[in-house]
């Protein structure tokens, strides 16, 4: 079985045929998946999936992006929750930066701000991270360690290839890896790919973004997770089903056996 660390199942473009996206998935061998927090408003439509399909799992948290509606008693709720895996996703994006200086300035302080007050809660809920980081690895890095992240661990979500982040395997991070693999100007992950350690890899979709080939352009659904997969084990040379044995495992030590599917057995 696979399990998709990373999909946006709460976004609407689900809403009118997720019972359909789901089956494709489960023939696909994506047993379990985690649907990441992002923005304080979709977190109820995250939790009332989660509480109606058992192999659902969530993560409470809010994006660079969207700092300004950080909710910490809103977050503290959601964590409390027992389908709550993680906390995340957080981090730093200085992708879109304002050009004005002062702008600027405040964007990156308030960003770091937000992502330090997740890393706290994180350590206090004993939850590990899902962080996102864009064009800002060497400052993510620098709060991670600085504020003792390594106490709850975490994945990398959608991982940039900065070989500066691959030491963040020995602080209990993981990296997750999605359908960018498949890209035909993924060169650069190609080339990191073999260096992440086989016990540190996940595997993610990002859906309903990043749709890895042959699919890109379309909506990216959990299914596609096998395809992420399978471009992973003909990079590294190994076979399919065992890298996904490895993942799965490497999933269960990170948020915990908790989001394994139920038994089917009688």
């Amino acid at each position: 079985m696979i399990i998709d660390t990373h999909c946006h199942l709460d976004d609407l473009r689900y809403q009118d045929d997720l019972d359909e996206v789901l089956g494709r998935a489960k023939e696909a061998g994506i047993a379990s998946m985690i649907i990441p927090g992002a923005d304080i408003a979709d977190l109820k439509r995250a939790i009332a999936l989660c509480e109606h399909y058992d192999h659902l799992w969530f993560a409470a948290g809010v994006h660079p992006y969207h700092h300004a509606v950080f909710d910490e008693p809103t977050l503290r709720d959601a964590l409390s929750h027992p389908k709550c895996v993680a906390v995340g996703e957080c981090g730093l994006d200085h992708y879109r930066l304002p050009e004005d200086k002062e702008e600027r300035a405040h964007e990156k302080r308030r960003q770091k701000e937000v992502f330090i007050a997740q890393i706290a809660l994180a350590r206090e809920f004993k939850k590990p991270l899902i962080v996102h980081i864009r064009d800002a690895s060497a400052d993510a890095k620098e709060i991670l360690l600085e504020y003792d992240a390594k106490e709850v661990g975490g994945v990398l979500h959608c991982f940039n290839a900065d070989e500066q982040l691959l030491s963040l395997a020995k602080q209990g991070f993981y990296f997750g890896i999605g359908g960018v693999l498949t890209f035909k100007n993924a060169k650069k992950l190609v080339s990191v790919l073999p260096k992440i350690p086989l016990d540190r890899l996940l595997f993610e979709t990002d859906a309903p973004y990043l749709t890895p080939e042959p699919f890109r352009g379309s909506r990216n659904e959990p299914a596609y997770t096998a395809l992420v997969v399978a471009k992973a084990a003909e990079l590294l040379d190994c076979d399919p089903s065992e890298l996904a044995k490895r993942s799965t495992a490497n999933a269960l030590r990170l948020f915990g056996a908790i989001i394994q599917p139920p038994s089917t057995e009688e």
